[in-house]
C-alpha cells in the first residue's frame, strides 16, 4: 500500500474526526477506495471505535437506478435517517464515480430527490463529518492528468502539516470576522458588494473537508449587490456550469446567465427561495492546489480564487442576530482572482491578485 494512504487515512481519523474509543463511524465511499477505507478501518479500530461502510451517498450508479425507476413522491427513508442519527462521526470519501452519472436523470427530479433528503443532510451535517476524496483513474482522467501525476497532486494538498495550516490561515479569517463590508473585483466583469457583519468566519484547515485551505462565511441575506462573473466552471448534477454570470440586488439573484448549460443554473436558481441568495463567501488559500480539477472539494480551495455558493448557509457562520439562509442546494462557484483583481473589507485592500497583505 502507498505509505501516504496511511498517512491519509491516519488525519482523517485522528485529526479530522478525533475518533474516541466507543465511537459509531459510517465510512461512505465507492469501492475503488478500498485501500484507504481500509487503512480508515484499521485506524478507527486501533482507537477502540466501531466502524461501518457504506455506499449510500456516492454511489452515483444506484442513485441513477432509483431516480430512473422510481415513480412517486420522494421521501427520506426512516432506516437511513436513523442510521445517520445513531453515529458519531460520518467519512464520505468520493472518487472512482463517473462524473457525468447523473447526467441522463432530468433536473426536476433529482432537486426533488434533494429537498426530499434535505432532513437525512442535516443529521448528517449535525454530526462530526468529513469529505475526502481516494484519487481514482476516473478522478484523474476527468482532470486530464495522468493517474500518478492526480495521485500527487492529491496528497501534496492532503498529507501536510494541517496545525501550520490553521496559523497560516487565521490572519484572514480574524480579519473577515472583523470586518462589515467586503468588496470582491475581478476585472471588468465582476464588482460585487456585501455585508457580512455580525457572521463568523471559520477556518478550515482539514477539519470537514481534507483537504482543506479555505477561509469562509455567510453574507448578511439581503445585502449583496452588483455583478460577478465565475470564470472557473463546475459540476452539478453531472453537468458543467461554464461562464455563469449573476447580478444581484438586495442580495437576491434578478439576472443570470451561463455560456453553458444555462438552464442548468436556471433549475438551480429556481431550486425554492432561498437559491437566489447567497449562503457563502469563501476565500481560496490552499497553494499545493494549482489548477482545476472538476472537483469542487478541490477546485474551492484553489489558491487565489474566491467562490460563492448560493442557496443554504452554514449556520456555524450566521451570527445569532442575522438571518440564516435556508435552500436545499448549496453550489459553489469559482473566479480567479490571480490578475487585475482585488478583495477589500471596510475599504481596505487585503488581497491584490491573489496575494494578501500579510504575504507582501
Amino acid at each position: 500500500m502507498d505509505p501516504r494512504i496511511r498517512e491519509h487515512a491516519e488525519i482523517i481519523v485522528n485529526h479530522s474526526i478525533d475518533c474516541s474509543e466507543g465511537d459509531n463511524v459510517v465510512i461512505d465511499a465507492h469501492p475503488v477506495a478500498e485501500g484507504l477505507v481500509t487503512a480508515i478501518v484499521e485506524a478507527v479500530a486501533e482507537v477502540g471505535g466501531h466502524p461501518l461502510v457504506i455506499q449510500e451517498r456516492l454511489g452515483k450508479r444506484f442513485r441513477r437506478a432509483y431516480l430512473k425507476h422510481y415513480d412517486g413522491e420522494f421521501e427520506a427513508p426512516e432506516h437511513t435517517h436513523a442510521l445517520y442519527e445513531a453515529m458519531d462521526a460520518y467519512i464520505a470519501i468520493k472518487g472512482g464515480d463517473n462524473e457525468t452519472e447523473l447526467g441522463d436523470v432530468d433536473t426536476e427530479t433529482q432537486s426533488a430527490y434533494e429537498k426530499a433528503y434535505e432532513p437525512v443532510r442535516e443529521t448528517r451535517l449535525n454530526k462530526t463529518w468529513n469529505l475526502t476524496l481516494y484519487p481514482a483513474a476516473a478522478n484523474a482522467q476527468q482532470a486530464e492528468m495522468a493517474t500518478e501525476e492526480y495521485e500527487n497532486f492529491v496528497y501534496d494538498a492532503i498529507v501536510k502539516d494541517w496545525d501550520a495550516v490553521r496559523d497560516h490561515q487565521q490572519e484572514m479569517a480574524d480579519r473577515l470576522t472583523d470586518a462589515d463590508e467586503v468588496r470582491i473585483v475581478s476585472g471588468e466583469t465582476t464588482d460585487l458588494t456585501m455585508s457580512v457583519a455580525g457572521n463568523e468566519t471559520l477556518n478550515d484547515y482539514g477539519e470537514n473537508n481534507l483537504p482543506g485551505g479555505e477561509v469562509f462565511t455567510a453574507p448578511v441575506k439581503d445585502s449583496v449587490d452588483g455583478e460577478a462573473y465565475f470564470d472557473i466552471p463546475i459540476y452539478h448534477q453531472g453537468r458543467e456550469i461554464d461562464g455563469a454570470r449573476l447580478v444581484f440586488e438586495d442580495g437576491k439573484v434578478i439576472e443570470h446567465s451561463a455560456e453553458k448549460n444555462e438552464e442548468l443554473l436556471t433549475d438551480v436558481l429556481e431550486t425554492d427561495e432561498g437559491a437566489r441568495y447567497l449562503g457563502e463567501l469563501g476565500i481560496g488559500m490552499n497553494r499545493d492546489i494549482d489548477r482545476f480539477t472538476r472537483n469542487i472539494l478541490f477546485d474551492e480551495k484553489m489558491g487565489d480564487t474566491v467562490h460563492m455558493a448560493v442557496g443554504r448557509a452554514y449556520p456555524e457562520t450566521v451570527g445569532e442576530n442575522n438571518v440564516q439562509n435556508e435552500s436545499a442546494v448549496h453550489v459553489d462557484m469559482i473566479l480567479d482572482m490571480s490578475e487585475d483583481s482585488y478583495i477589500e473589507l471596510d475599504g481596505e485592500v487585503v488581497q491584490r491578485n491573489g496575494t494578501f497583505w500579510f504575504e507582501e
